[in-house]
C-alpha cells in the first residue's frame, strides 16, 4: 500500500502520515515497535505469573505470549509479514527484527538451560523458535486464523520431547 492509500484507510491524509512517520518504512517501524512491545508484555505477563514455575510451564508461557491475540490478529499478522519482508532491505527494520528474534531465542534457551546442558539448550531453543515461527507463518500465509489448540499441542510436544523426564 502507498502512503496515500494508508492515509485514506486511516481516515487521514498522506501529509499527516508523512509528517509523523516520514515514509512508509517509518510507519512500519512505529507499528512494529508497538507490536513487539505488546509481544514483550504478553510474554512477561505470563512469565511473571509463574515465578517458581517449572521450565516446561515457563516455556509454554513464552509460546503462549507469541501466540497471543495481539500477535495473531489479522492486522498484526499482515504487519509482521510486511515487516519481515522489509527488514531485509531497511537497516532500522532489520535491527528491530534482530532484537525481536534474539529476545525469543534468549528466553527459550534460558528456560531450556535450567534442565539441559548449554549445547542441548541452544539446539532446543532454536528448534522451538523455528516451530513457533513456522506455525505462525503457515497460518499467516493461509489467510486463516492460527489454530491455537494445534499450535499449543505441537509446541508442548516439542518441549516435553526435549526436557528430561523425572
Amino acid at each position: 500500500a502507498t502512503i496515500a492509500q494508508i492515509g485514506r484507510r486511516a481516515g487521514g491524509s498522506m501529509g499527516i502520515i508523512s509528517h509523523y512517520f516520514r515514509d512508509k518504512n517509518g510507519l512500519l517501524e512505529a507499528t512494529m515497535s508497538d507490536i513487539t512491545s505488546q509481544l514483550r508484555d504478553a510474554v512477561l505477563n505470563r512469565l511473571h505469573a509463574l515465578p517458581q514455575g517449572s521450565a516446561e510451564l515457563r516455556l509454554q508461557a513464552i509460546v503462549g505470549g507469541n501466540f497471543d491475540e495481539t500477535q495473531v490478529s489479522s492486522a498484526a499478522m499482515k504487519a509482521w509479514l510486511a515487516f519481515w519482508a522489509s527488514s531485509m532491505h531497511q537497516p532500522m527494520l532489520y535491527r528491530l527484527q534482530q532484537v525481536s528474534s534474539r529476545r525469543l531465542l534468549s528466553n527459550l534457551v534460558s528456560e531450556f538451560r535450567r534442565e539441559l546442558p548449554r549445547q542441548q539448550a541452544q539446539e532446543a531453543g532454536y528448534g522451538l523458535a523455528a516451530l513457533i515461527d513456522g506455525l505462525w507463518l503457515r497460518a499467516a500465509l493461509s489467510g486463516k486464523a492460527l489454530d491455537k489448540p494445534l499450535a499449543h499441542s505441537l509446541t508442548r510436544h516439542f518441549i516435553t520431547q526435549h526436557l528430561p523426564t523425572d
